[in-house]
């Protein structure tokens, strides 16, 4: 069986205020637009509006801990990545001021390790810390504030097919139906004896011995999906147009939501168009070095 997200209806929620096709419409339309700049000072508002809507969207902490524990730790890893290399940032400007540098004492191979501090790497790092921080907040309040028994026909009320909905709904219900069928399969295990804690040895080895788990899962998602597809062909699905049991109604804070998104999507294309929004940093920083 299907399982989805821990959604649950809340009261003086934001999102959940919305129709979910007009929050879907104004994520995409803010998604894009983030894209669009690299400035720090274009991203902070978009930072601002991710922020409102997680402390408006009535999910609680222990509810995304583990989301926003992984997403932090992502970001800041590929954050540090940036600022210890300086990868990336050379697409983005061409020179750079030096802050200070840090020689290791020690060489590899006649290679000495070498760390600049630079202005143009520190707003780089900075950049994308903000712009990564913004579109995760916002996709991770997505599988928590929409109705899984409306993933489907919100996507076909934005005018797509019916298939493409219903792969939609199929997809946002994998990754939650695979974690409790791998949770179930652990259980069942420990059950007969297995000790997962004393895996141990090589990594080839751990793989070897996580086959337990590993097999019984995979073989229970192709199973699962050849039930779901025998019942697609059993309801003639794909034959024709589709109807679906509920029905959603667009009202007037939806369409100011949606008009919204589409200004703040059309300004930044704009922006974006006329040369601003660019890689910025700070004149006087740079006279400073």
């Amino acid at each position: 069986m299907l399982v989805a997200w821990r959604y649950r209806k809340r009261e003086n929620s934001f999102i959940q205020s919305f129709d979910p096709r007009a929050w879907v419409i104004f994520f995409l339309c803010f998604l894009f637009s983030t894209l669009s700049f690299w400035d720090v000072r274009y991203l902070l508002p978009f930072f601002a509006i991710a922020m409102f809507s997680l402390l408006t969207s009535g999910v609680k902490w222990h509810e995304v801990r583990r989301a926003f524990l992984f997403i932090i730790v992502l970001v800041f890893f590929f954050s540090i990545l940036t600022f210890l290399t300086g990868r990336g940032g050379t697409e983005v400007y061409a020179e750079e001021h030096l802050i200070r540098e840090f020689r290791a004492p020690f060489s590899i191979l006649g290679w000495t390790p070498v760390l600049k501090v630079t202005v143009e790497r520190s707003f780089y790092a900075l950049s994308q810390l903000v712009r990564a921080s913004s579109m995760a907040v916002m996709t991770v309040l997505i599988p928590y504030s929409l109705n899984p028994a409306l993933y489907g026909i919100t996507f076909k009320g934005l005018r797509l097919p019916d298939k493409f909905a219903y792969a939609m709904d199929l997809t946002m219900r994998f990754i939650p139906t695979f974690g409790r069928d791998f949770q179930l399969t652990m259980d069942a295990q420990r059950a007969r004896g297995y000790e997962l804690e004393k895996i141990n040895g090589g990594l080839i080895a751990q793989v070897r011995k996580l086959g337990p788990i590993v097999v019984p899962v995979t073989i229970h998602a192709i199973i699962s999906s050849e039930d779901i597809i025998d019942a697609m062909d059993l309801r003639a699905f794909g034959v024709g147009p589709r109807t679906w049991l509920d029905v959603l109604t667009y009202q007037t804070r939806d369409r100011v939501l949606i008009a919204v998104g589409v200004a703040i999507l059309v300004t930044s294309i704009v922006l974006a168009f006329m040369g601003l929004g660019k890689f910025w940093v700070p004149e006087a920083l740079m006279g400073m070095f």
